[in-house]
């Protein structure tokens, strides 16, 4: 099933409500050419023009108006002042500009121009020749705002270019592939000009319509919700056009004023039903919560056990509804429910089987539309089979597509175990593919831990699009920028050659291939001295510094990093913490922290021992006595991506990963060791570990740690 499809959106949308705002947008525009009216531009003084000159809202240059006082008309706001070409420095009154000019007037007469120009150009309808002019090359946020004062009929007013080219690949259902920043602007204004769904719209009505309809910063979620028991539920929810769910006993969720004082009632109301277990009572919390944070055009799927899908359905009305008419499961989302995706999923889905509400990812979803009928079958083609909109990142990918389009690098950041690198390889795999434009081999959704998984891989590094490598205590700036490194020379002995590093190579292939993205993953970031790693390129990382150049000191040559280079790092906190990092890394890094997730082992057991109380008590355990750095990923309870199912893999798993990882925690300090794993295994007075079967050590971990739960005695 598709995102909302353009015609029911275009239908939908209430353009009369967008009346007031387009009102406020024009009187900010019409306040900004009174104040710089287009005539003065041409001779326009600087100090009428950049921010840094003891700004406020009495002075307003030009670039505090578009920075903080035009809202109506859109945020460029955040991130640094590099966005307006030139500014004075606020601690010492001295100039930046771009160093290709020799001072402030040289830079300013030429930023100055270059904005007449482009203004000049939208007016003509030539808003793609805007990428040639090389002075506004690193302002497009700040030139696409500017058109909008001085020529809104040259181009729809989206300042972003990641945004713009959210909005054409959701209008045009292709990637917005090899065009530069103003060319992509010019393509979104060609295509609303040439859809008679927006005939005598204004290009302000235009953004406000896509935002609402197809915002970048909030992506369609797909959840599974199981109506009722083995699907008891399913035709009154068929019929009536919604899906349900139980937990009446704390009534409408709209009337809870945050999500803490929903989980307080929640375990008031259920803490004997759930046996007081608090990882069990905070997990259902967040499934009944869920059903709040669905909005129109997300979609809900239907299912009756681990394997049956009943439907597919598209979040309609106002959503989330608490219905006290029914006698029970009175929590509702309206739903229009599409009954072609019935079918059985290959293999069950085992999670399914202790949760109803539950987050439905990338790879799952094409598993479901698998499922259900295909064209060959049914002589039908589904709305899914002909959906080439991609799919949404699920919630773990999000974050990080977010921080990369943000800060163009990311550190993924978290305790052992607890997937870094398999995230970084699962979102390379997802992101880069679905930009890849049909490059052989990739499948952007597929599973993990499968062939066509590591096809994917090997396709998009084979292509230079995805590169890998591990930093380590000998890896060096030579490693990753440029060194001299001995060759065998022409009289067979041996010379030193200079030679391009990894990072400088993946740069050259992204600035001759501007349309698609470039990914370098460091894997252990931390164990690398990273100053020397990066040298000078850690001024080129920023943003908004993509696209200056350095001299490089040993080839002499000028290097810059394109706009189309990003950068995920892992690092293992339990081997060192941030704080740790240098100033400058974390400066130009946005830190995602990854912590241990017992959602993937609910509902799995060995025995009676149920894997997600092993890992939240043995968790919980370990923040008492030391801290959350040194807390024990899930993943170590997932070998090859499914959970551990016999007393014999976890014994094996416990004597030799989980074990040795707490005894170095511990320093041999038995006592602690007990604290963590019970005197059952560990005997505190003899410093050793008790001999027990793989079905003793089983039990121990539950009469310990699932029993007892997370406070030790």
């Amino acid at each position: 099933m598709r995102p909302w499809p353009l015609d029911e959106a275009v239908a939908a949308f209430d353009r009369d409500r967008f009346s007031e705002t387009l009102r406020g947008m024009e009187a900010a525009a019409e306040d900004v050419r009174r104040d710089f009216p287009w005539e003065d531009w041409p001779t326009l003084p600087l100090e009428r023009y950049a921010l840094g000159q003891g700004d406020s809202a009495e002075t307003k240059p030009y670039c505090y108006l578009m920075e903080f006082g035009t809202n109506a008309l859109g945020s460029i706001a955040g991130g640094s002042s590099m966005k307006h070409l030139i500014y004075a420095r606020s601690q010492d009154g001295s100039w930046w500009h771009d160093p290709r000019y020799a001072d402030e007037e040289e830079a300013w007469e030429a930023v100055r121009a270059g904005i007449v120009a482009a203004v000049t150009a939208a007016r003509e309808g030539r808003i793609a020749d805007i990428d040639s002019i090389d002075a506004i090359r690193s302002g497009p946020s700040l030139v696409s705002k500017t058109l909008r004062v001085y020529a809104p009929e040259g181009s729809v007013p989206v300042y972003g270019t990641d945004q713009v080219r959210h909005f054409l690949q959701r209008l045009t259902g292709q990637p917005a592939s090899g065009l530069e920043r103003f060319a992509l602007r010019a393509r979104l204004k060609e295509v609303v000009d040439a859809d008679e769904r927006f005939a005598g719209w204004s290009y302000d009505l235009v953004m406000e319509f896509l935002y609402w309809w197809a915002d970048p910063n909030r992506t369609r979620q797909i959840v599974k919700i199981a109506p009722g028991h083995e699907g008891r539920l399913w035709e009154e929810c068929r019929a009536g056009g919604y899906i349900a769910v139980g937990w009446d006993d704390v009534p409408d969720l709209r009337t809870y004023a945050d999500k803490e004082e929903f989980l307080a009632a929640f375990a008031a109301a259920y803490t004997d039903e759930y046996n007081g277990y608090k990882s069990k009572i905070s997990a259902k919390t967040n499934e009944v919560w869920k059903l709040l944070s669905l909005r129109p055009g997300d979609l809900v799927v239907a299912n009756k056990g681990t394997s049956q899908i009943l439907g597919v359905g598209r979040v309609t009305g106002d959503g989330y509804v608490w219905r006290e008419d029914r006698a029970d499961h009175r929590h509702t989302v309206d739903v229009e429910w599409d009954e072609s995706y019935a079918g059985r999923l290959e293999e069950p889905e085992r999670s399914w089987a202790t949760v109803t509400v539950k987050e439905v990812p990338a790879q799952l979803w094409a598993r479901i539309r698998r499922a259900g009928p295909t064209a060959e079958s049914t002589g039908v083609t589904t709305e899914a089979e002909n959906t080439v909109v991609a799919q949404p990142l699920d919630a773990e990918l999000r974050p990080i597509a977010d921080a990369l389009g943000r800060r163009g690098q990311a550190v993924l950041f978290g305790p052992p175990g607890t997937g870094k690198t398999y995230t970084a390889l699962r979102f390379a795999a997802r992101w880069l593919g679905e930009l890849s434009d049909g490059l052989p081999g990739v499948d952007p959704y597929a599973e993990p831990g499968t062939p066509a998984f590591g096809r994917t891989l090997d396709a998009l590094t084979a292509a230079g699009r995805l590169t890998t490598v591990t930093f380590h205590p000998n890896y060096g700036y030579e490693d990753f920028v440029e060194g001299f490194r001995p060759v065998k020379g022409d009289s067979g002995g041996l010379v030193l050659d200079r030679t391009d590093g990894v990072f400088k190579r993946v740069c050259a292939a992204a600035a001759s291939d501007p349309g698609h993205p470039y990914l370098v993953v460091v894997d252990e970031l931390n164990r690398g001295n990273l100053p020397r790693i990066f040298g000078e390129l850690i001024t080129l990382l920023e943003k908004d510094k993509r696209g200056y150049s350095v001299l490089l000191p040993l080839s002499q040559e000028r290097f810059s990093v394109p706009d189309n280079v990003y950068l995920i790092g892992t690092m293992n906190t339990a081997d060192r913490s941030i704080r740790m990092l240098d100033a400058a890394i974390r400066r130009r890094f946005a830190f995602l922290e990854l912590l241990p997730d017992s959602s993937p082992l609910q509902g799995c057991h060995v025995e009676q021992l149920h894997l997600a109380d092993l890992l939240d008590s043995l968790n919980q355990r370990i923040r008492t006595h030391l801290d959350r750095e040194k807390q024990i990923g899930q993943a170590f309870f997932l070998p090859n991506g499914a959970p551990v199912d016999s007393a014999a893999a976890l014994a094996s798993i416990i004597r030799g990963e989980i074990l040795p990882l707490l005894q170095e925690y511990a320093y041999d300090d038995y006592s602690l060791l007990a604290a963590f794993l019970g005197e059952a295994l560990v005997d505190p007075e003899t410093h050793t570990l008790r001999d027990l079967s793989d079905e003793g050590l089983t039990t121990a971990l539950y009469t310990e740690l699932q029993l007892k739960g997370g406070a030790a005695e």
